[in-house]
């Protein structure tokens, strides 16, 4: 993709022509148009054939012909782009992925949370400790989570960091899942790890075993599954830095369109969907895939003025509604959103988002989850969907690869007192390598019994 000529100076407009919310206050405006500079021209991280692919891959989910996987960290942090965090990631993904795919005899689009998802919104510009108070911490991509003046301080350098980091991350995702680590059989081999080790390993046997015996058949029928050793994968972020977004925003050359180069597919948060925002009209100008997180108080007629903007030709596979309305909620919002989008004609992706309803505080003061929340909510998203006769397109996780202890329950059910173990996320808490897999043999569950 080639850097935009005569519209740079458009989108560089966006700021002073719609309001930006949840951006940092760059203290140095000379600073930051220097590293934006340079980022425009920079090679784009990703082509605009991939986002091209996974919007095709997204049409399939909005008509009910696949399923979305998408997870990943809540915050990436620059220390944890390392070969083992990003292989550990990948793995778990691809784990959920093949269980998916066999229970519900569709393709499983694996999306991750990664190489892009460095900033986060905060409820709160400034964060208090006794009597000091400084910025909220942002995200790697912004300042540093260390509670000092320095460290707090927005530095635009970090936005340079931010692509190199992406880059290196998306580098790996591309070595691994096409040089054999995302085998089929391999990727079996480890789910019967899991089960065999885990507490609910009973309930989940049934299933894993019958993805053995498709195997044992393929092999028998001189199918070789090496063949099936390459996996597609699609990394996707927050747009919520329009500094940054912009400055990688690129035209094909060979269309004419437009696409944001930073990912495959961005999505808009809850806190910054506001129609006459700057990041919805960012968003209407790039063709990439896209999504909107929705909350409980999202209103039919704002989410249909929201397909209207960024989704007016009606295009399967161009939006996702992401809803995170909270495990009590979910029952009640989600029909209302669906009948109405449904008359509309609109045949968006709905995808769950069972995390950011239902956060609590622990007694330790740590920020956490519940595993039979989260499934909960998932559970809800299913029924409802199974009640209207629509589809239910997957699932916005947050999770890692490593056992970290920040949600509690699960089939290894983790104490709320065994928080401060491992307790590691750089922003809100995440299912840990075993709770995921969990989610994704109980998810395969819901989708059976659909």
């Amino acid at each position: 993709m080639e850097v935009l000529e005569g519209k740079t100076a458009e989108f560089a407009e966006l700021r002073r022509k719609f309001p930006a919310v949840q951006q940092p206050d760059w203290p140095d405006p000379a600073a930051l148009r220097d590293v934006t500079d340079r980022l425009a021209a920079d090679a784009p991280l990703v082509t605009a054939g991939e986002c091209a692919d996974l919007r095709g891959r997204m049409a399939a989910v909005a008509r009910g012909q696949a399923i979305l996987l998408q997870g990943g960290d809540c915050a990436e942090t620059f220390a944890q782009v390392t070969p083992d965090s990003v292989r550990r990631k990948l793995k778990t993904l691809l784990q959920m992925a093949v269980v998916l795919t066999h229970a519900t005899a569709l393709p499983v689009v694996k999306v991750g949370r990664m190489a892009g998802q460095y900033a986060k919104p905060r409820s709160s510009p400034i964060e208090r400790q006794g009597d000091l108070t400084l910025p909220s911490y942002r995200g790697d991509a912004v300042n540093g989570l260390e509670f000092t003046a320095g460290a707090r301080r927005p530095d635009p350098a970090r936005l340079r960091t931010m692509y190199e980091a992406s880059a290196r991350t998306l580098d790996l995702v591309r070595s691994l899942t096409t040089g054999g680590f995302a085998g089929l059989s391999q990727v079996h081999a480890w789910n019967q790890g899991f089960v065999a080790r885990s507490r609910a390993g009973e309930r989940y046997e049934s299933l894993a075993d019958e993805i053995g015996r498709s195997l044992a058949f393929m092999h028998a029928c001189g199918i070789d599954t090496r063949e099936l050793g390459t996996a597609e994968f699609y990394v996707s972020h927050e747009g919520l830095l329009l500094d940054y977004e912009t400055a990688l925003t690129r035209t094909d050359p060979a269309t004419g369109q437009v696409y944001a180069g930073s990912g495959h597919l961005l999505w808009i948060g809850e806190r910054t969907r506001q129609l006459d925002g700057a990041h919805v009209e960012f968003f209407s100008r790039i063709s990439n895939p896209i999504a909107v997180k929705l909350g409980p108080s999202a209103a039919a007629d704002d989410v249909l003025k929201l397909i209207d903007r960024l989704d007016p030709h009606r295009e399967p596979g161009r939006l996702t509604f992401v809803v995170r309305a909270g495990a009590e909620r979910v029952r009640d919002v989600l029909p209302v959103l669906v009948e109405k989008v449904g008359a509309e004609g609109a045949q968006v992706c709905w995808v769950s988002d069972p995390m950011h309803g239902n956060t609590t505080t622990a007694p330790s003061g740590h920020k956490t989850r519940r595993f039979e929340t989260v499934l909960d909510e998932v559970r809800g998203f299913v029924e409802v969907h199974r009640a209207l006769g629509t589809h239910p397109g997957g699932i916005h996780v947050e999770l890692t690869g490593d056992d970290v202890t920040e949600c509690v329950g699960g089939g290894n059910a983790l104490l709320v007192e065994e928080l401060p173990v491992r307790y590691e996320t750089a922003c809100d808490p995440r299912l840990n390598h075993t709770q995921s897999l969990d989610l994704a043999f109980l998810l395969a569950e819901m989708y059976r019994d659909q």
